[in-house]
């Protein structure tokens, strides 16, 4: 949904990007309220990412234990449909893809 800026902060958290997130189902319909995330993958605005809640959100960061009740911790590259044929034609063509990306 969004970024936050804070001027004042917990010193463990200077240089982490916080984002606003609001939660989606699989039709990536809106469920639930939004929730503030710290990003520990270096994600954009308008990314579909995934994230932990609660302990795990302040081990995210490598090296560094943050407050975070929420941290993103991956980017969605891709989502699959459930119908099995459109599934293997749309993985197939993706890695087709990003196997030409690999070898150059």
């Amino acid at each position: 949904m969004g970024r936050v800026w804070a001027t004042h902060k917990d010193p463990q958290l200077t240089g982490v990007k916080l984002y606003i997130l609001q939660p989606v189902n699989e039709k990536k319909e809106a469920m639930g309220k939004p929730i503030l995330a710290a990003d520990t993958v270096g994600s954009r605005e308008d990314d579909l990412v995934y994230w932990v809640s609660s302990r795990e959100a302040s081990f995210a960061m490598e090296g560094k234990k943050i407050p975070s009740d929420a941290s993103i911790v991956g980017i969605v590259d891709n989502t699959f449909a459930k119908d099995k044929r459109y599934t293997n034609s749309r993985l197939k063509k993706w890695k087709e893809q990003n196997l030409k990306q690999v070898r150059g």
